[in-house]
């Protein structure tokens, strides 16, 4: 009866050596494989043009050299980084029979885009807090905005990132995957790996409901109470002209932050069943893919400045090109 228990537990032990995992992709439709291999590929062509672009421009501009192309050239940079973190191999799911990441590698991944993910909730919001400073305090906003707290809060968003993304990484190396090693994702995320465990993932679910709760609601209660100031000041503007001037300077940030927030909120603040997950993985692509593409299309084509110094740049371009 003791050998048989021992067996058994041998077998267990076995089966939850997991060494690599199966991604299954955005979808299981051959038809669709091509096409989307192109879409995406172009998606994050794209992506790493704009967001290396701007990084570019703002670092060879000194009249850019302000608080609020400081945080721009910061959410570009995080947007290179993620967007490299999940693209690659998720265009590897469209070419390949068999998309396989290996148990380390898919733990690097899970790390770098919860790190990386985070960090940008709170660099939206140290650009929230410029704006409300810039609207509501334009006499203070040099000091109040100055390099050290520019860096303190650049600091902090990663710090987040980083606090995140090692509480989820910590937790997910502590349970047992068994035979079962297909994600249904085309990432390794946090809920496509929970039902994939044969542990229990109560600790888990626990610590998603409080950093991810922390990580959504702390940034957009920021967000919102500081919009709610700017718009109060903005309302106060007696010409039009100057209303219209001082909303403009916000429109760019609220498109990328309700896109952002939105699909994140719906990926992470919802039940887990395999409906969801199916509709999860689609969310997923607009803060993925779609969000660092947009980023420096909007902040570039909607700002009279970045307009300006790329124009001096390639006018420099071109005269060295002709001697």
């Amino acid at each position: 009866m003791e050998g048989e228990f021992l067996k058994r537990r041998i077998l267990v032990r076995n089966e939850s050596l997991v060494t690599e995992f199966l991604l299954a992709g955005l979808t299981d439709r051959p038809e669709l494989q091509q096409p989307l291999f192109f879409l995406f590929l172009v998606i994050y062509i794209v992506t790493m043009v704009g967001n290396v672009g701007l990084v570019t421009l703002i670092s060879l501009n000194s009249h850019l050299h302000t608080p609020m192309y400081y945080f721009l050239f910061n959410l570009s940079f995080i947007d290179v980084c993620y967007s490299s973190t999940v693209t690659p191999k998720m265009l590897m799911n469209f070419v390949s029979r068999e998309n396989i990441i290996s148990y380390v590698g898919c733990m690097t991944q899970l790390f770098f885009f919860l790190f990386f993910v985070i960090s940008e909730c709170y660099t939206l919001t140290s650009m929230a807090y410029d704006r409300y400073v810039a609207i509501c305090n334009p006499l203070l906003y040099k000091v109040t905005m100055s390099r050290q707290v520019c860096a303190l809060l650049t600091v902090a968003a990663y710090m987040m990132g980083f606090a995140g993304a090692s509480a989820h990484t910590g937790c997910m190396l502590r349970l047992t995957f068994c035979s079962v090693n297909v994600i249904n994702h085309y990432l390794c995320d946090i809920l496509p790996l929970l039902q994939l465990s044969c542990s229990s993932t109560y600790v888990n679910e626990v610590v998603v409901l409080i950093v991810v709760g922390i990580n959504i609601t702390v940034p957009s209660f920021t967000i919102l109470i500081s919009y709610v100031f700017i718009l109060t000041s903005i309302l106060h503007i007696r010409s039009a002209q100057g209303r219209s001037k001082a909303f403009s300077t916000c429109s760019s940030h609220i498109i990328a932050i309700s896109l952002f927030f939105g699909s994140a909120a719906f990926m992470y603040l919802k039940y887990s069943s395999p409906a969801s997950m199916e509709q999860g993985k689609v969310s997923s692509v607009f803060y993925t893919n779609v969000g660092p593409m947009l980023n420096p299309l909007i902040y570039s084509l909607r700002n009279k400045d970045v307009k300006i110094a790329l124009r001096k740049v390639l006018i420099k371009i071109q005269r060295r090109s002709m001697f």
